[in-house]
């Protein structure tokens, strides 16, 4: 009973004793919780590797306030980014600041836009981390839709960079992060300069670094210094771009988009749309374009028809490097805009000016400033980018670069084809004058592009050909083509005797119906996309306002780049005229005492580029087709051939100043001076005449009888022959033709001249190439490369996307026509010689018998 009672007493007294514990262990687990919490707290604004502190990196470096607080010590960079601006939309743009000149000559200079990706900023708490991720805003869907989760996952981010956590700011609203890494060359997250521009090396991270820091309420701009070093089969060399890298925070709600219409040209941005209503993903382009909307109180005055200013709007500035005798005329070509704004319903839509004191922030690498960037460099061109958003097609910013070389451009137009009419035209420099009205019109047109306008190729055939010698049309219409986004240069078409003195190209009808389309603002009542269909509806059977596609092998012979008029054969007829005027005169007009040849050969092969062009312009009428842009109810025809009178006038166009090489052109007085000059990178390059009249003259028949060509002709006889009773131009015909001219000597019994000779070895030598897979490493792509170097030059190097519809007749060439009647021609040509080869003197029976002996080698046999 006792060992009972005593048991009893010692568990109670241990369970005292445990109660009495219980407390003190609670409290001491509760003391260690909150330690832990405080030290965790204290590590939230600590680095735990380094042991930063935020009052630290505060106290020890140099901060500048903005859209992320930079805080910079020494050499490290810190963003201190707000929690607001987690999952946010960024646009990171990329450009060029500085080049050496090892590059240079290549295209890339100061100001040119190389890399545009959005980003978005994502805090990890457990990880301590920020993620970056990146993905293509391309696509959309209604929220609503059950869809809309797996387009989602089926266009997810990628992730591209992460950064530790380093510390918060005082009241934790903010997360620190240390940025050397995407901005000193170690990483290509945000920048990856070299890839984009062609470099096949890495950045040495040794001999890089951040440069220069700002911080604005919507941007930062980070200049870099980033070197790598080229290798071109000698010792490496070190080459250090200048690069700059601007991070926008984008708007939370994108600009209303406006969809395309292939009616009209403007450069777009594709766009998926998916909804489960659909039976099919739709797929749009979005215009690219400023937002240019009245101010809340005007909009009814601007819906009553009122010009209205707008709420923001477009300020281009000049580059302070820009030379002062020139800013004037680049300025007038920014304003010349006005009046296109006005038919859209704004004044004073856009301003050009130069920076000023008040612009303190100034920056011509900063995205808040659109500016007119001027590049020291040889190359000689002019173009007009723009930074876009991609989510809706808002132009946010636009470069327009403009090299200082793009003059000798504008040189060579005005001599080569105003020469004749202007005798402002003439001389190895022009006065100031003269030249700041070229670089007017340069500005007017690149000034376009940052518009969202493409290149209306379309617009010069507008006007006929006898107008443009009008001094009243030329006056009253202003300029060669109804759009200065055509490349209708000069008017070339004008003889000295019309007087026209209107010869610059100016902003035109199409250019202010263009903008009206792209920039004129609907209310909410008002149906966008009935009206926009309206406008363009109300103009689409009146030339004025036809959009003609660039494009790459020209099919549409309306849509040329450089031709003026409806009739490329009477243009070229008229430009021929002046072009010899300019020939006769080249050696006055480059004479400078006691100088060399060197102007007088420059101007020289570009009077041979300019001829070369014109054939150009009348060869793309045989087997040409109209290309209409169709929309159901319009009632037109979407694909309408060259009529057969004008195929025929322009093969014999061809065959009188083609397969006959002008001598006026080639064989004259200013070869007993110099031979045409081209540039090259080891000095002025000398063409003999015979070697490149040979070259140019292979490349045209070489063209004219192209495969593709020949199909055109062949589906065009197929088509209009099961259609109508429509007249043809056939491919025999075409044949028949050509082989009258080439061998018209040969069958009039005659000895042939050296250049006779030489337009039927081009010719025989064509078909060969054409046949006989043997042959095809004849030097004919050697010609086509001479006759690139020959061309006027062109301006902007805009890749304008979809440019032309993509026509498949080249499948399965080998069993078409064109074989046989390749092959057929060279059969007649091989009887007529076989019948004539003892004709002539014996230049020209040594010339029949080494080209019996090509074509039965070619042929492959002794009969057909």
């Amino acid at each position: 009973m006792r060992e009972k009672a005593f048991l009893h007493h010692v568990k109670l007294f241990c369970l005292l004793i445990l109660l009495l514990f219980i407390p003190v262990t609670v409290l001491s687990q509760k003391k260690k919780k909150k330690d832990t919490e405080t030290e965790l707290i204290k590590k939230d604004s600590t680095d735990s590797k380094k042991g930063k502190k935020y009052s630290d990196l505060i106290k020890k470096g140099t901060i500048k306030k903005g859209l992320f607080n930079i805080i910079q010590v020494k050499t490290d960079v810190y963003f201190e980014i707000q929690d607001s601006l987690f999952k946010r939309e960024f646009l990171v743009v990329n450009k060029l600041s500085q080049v050496p000149f090892q590059i240079n000559e290549s295209g890339l200079n100061k100001g040119m836009n190389y890399e545009n990706k959005v980003i978005s900023f994502y805090k990890d708490t457990i990880a301590k981390k920020v993620w970056v991720k990146s993905y293509v805003p391309k696509v959309s869907s209604p929220k609503e839709d059950a869809i809309t989760a797996s387009v989602i996952d089926n266009f997810s981010e990628s992730i591209i960079e992460v950064f530790d956590i380093e510390t918060k700011n005082n009241d934790s609203s903010a997360v620190v992060i240390k940025v050397n890494k995407i901005f000193d060359g170690k990483q290509k997250s945000f920048n990856d300069v070299l890839n984009n521009i062609g470099l096949s090396s890495s950045v040495k991270s040794e001999l890089s670094y951040i440069e220069a820091l700002k911080s604005f309420p919507k941007n930062i701009v980070v200049k870099s210094q980033l070197t790598t070093s080229i290798s071109e089969g000698g010792p490496a060399l070190p080459i250090t771009l200048g690069v700059t890298s601007n991070i926008i925070l984008l708007d939370k709600t994108p600009m209303k988009p406006r969809f395309s219409d292939n009616r009209i040209g403007y450069f777009t941005e594709k766009h998926w749309y998916f909804a489960d209503a659909q039976q099919a993903m739709l797929e749009k382009e979005l215009i690219t374009r400023w937002r240019l909307e009245p101010k809340k109180e005007d909009e009814e005055r601007y819906l009553k028809g009122e010009l209205v200013a707008p709420k923001k709007p477009i300020v281009y500035y000049i580059d302070p490097s820009t030379p002062k005798q020139w800013r004037k005329y680049i300025i007038d070509g920014v304003h010349d805009w006005q009046v296109a704004f006005e038919k859209a319903g704004f004044k004073n839509a856009i301003i050009a000016k130069e920076p000023t004191e008040q612009d303190l922030d100034f920056d011509v690498d900063d995205v808040r400033y659109s500016v007119i960037t001027y590049a020291a460099s040889p190359k000689a061109n002019a173009m007009g980018p723009s930074v876009v958003d991609p989510r809706s097609g808002e132009i946010i910013e636009a470069d327009i670069i403009w090299w200082h070389n793009v003059m000798t451009s504008l040189h060579s137009w005005m001599r080569i084809q105003t020469g004749a009419i202007d005798p402002k035209a003439r001389g190895n420099k022009f006065s100031d004058e003269h030249m700041g009205e070229a670089i007017r019109f340069v500005s007017s047109h690149e000034v376009g592009h940052t518009f969202g306008l493409k290149h209306n190729m379309g617009a010069s055939f507008a006007y006929d050909v006898e107008s443009l010698r009008s001094k009243e049309f030329t006056a009253k219409m202003g300029g060669t083509a109804p759009s200065i986004m055509d490349y209708a240069r000069y008017n070339y078409v004008a003889q000295p005797e019309d007087n026209v003195t209107v010869i610059t190209p100016k902003i035109g009808e199409y250019d202010k119906y263009a903008i009206e389309w792209g920039y004129r603002w609907y209310g909410p009542n008002e149906n966008e996309t009935a009206r926009l269909n309206e406008a363009i509806t109300k103009h689409q059977n009146d030339p004025i306002y036809f959009y003609g596609e660039q494009q790459g092998a020209t099919i549409d012979p309306r849509s040329q780049s450089e031709d003026l008029g409806n009739d490329a054969v009477k243009a070229s007829e008229y430009g021929l005229k002046n072009l010899k005027r300019v020939v006769d005169n080249i050696l006055n007009w480059t004479f400078d005492k006691d100088q060399s040849y060197y102007e007088t050969g420059k101007l020289y092969i570009e009077a041979i580029g300019q001829w070369q062009t014109y054939n150009g312009h009348v060869l793309t009428n045989i087997g040409g087709i109209y290309l209409n842009t169709t929309v159901h109810g319009d009632n037109k025809q979407s694909y309408v051939p060259v009529p057969a009178a004008i195929q025929k006038r322009a093969a014999d166009y061809l065959a009188k100043n083609v397969l006959t090489i002008p001598q006026w052109l080639f064989f004259n007085d200013i070869t007993d001076k110099t031979n045409p000059l081209k540039d090259s990178p080891l000095g002025p390059y000398e063409y003999t005449p015979y070697t490149l009249s040979r070259g140019l003259q292979y490349d045209v028949i070489y063209s004219l009888f192209s495969d593709d060509r020949l199909l055109r002709m062949t589906e065009n006889e197929l088509y209009q022959r099961n259609k109508t009773n429509e007249k043809v131009f056939t491919v025999n015909e075409l044949f028949k033709k050509m082989h009258q001219n080439v061998f018209l000597g040969t069958i009039q019994n005659k000895s042939l001249t050296i250049l006779e000779r030489m337009t039927q070895k081009n010719y025989v030598d064509v078909l060969i190439v054409s046949t006989n897979k043997l042959f095809e490493k004849t030097d004919a792509k050697k010609s086509i490369q001479i006759q690139e170097t020959l061309q006027m030059p062109h301006l902007c190097s805009l890749d304008d996307a979809h440019m032309a519809r993509n026509i498949n007749n080249s499948f399965l060439k080998r069993v078409t026509e064109v074989t046989s009647d390749k092959k057929g021609e060279l059969s007649k040509v091989l009887q007529l010689l076989r019948i004539k080869k003892s004709t002539g003197d014996q230049s020209t029976q040594n010339h029949y018998r080494d080209l019996i002996q090509r074509i039965d080698k070619a042929l492959n046999t002794t009969t057909f």
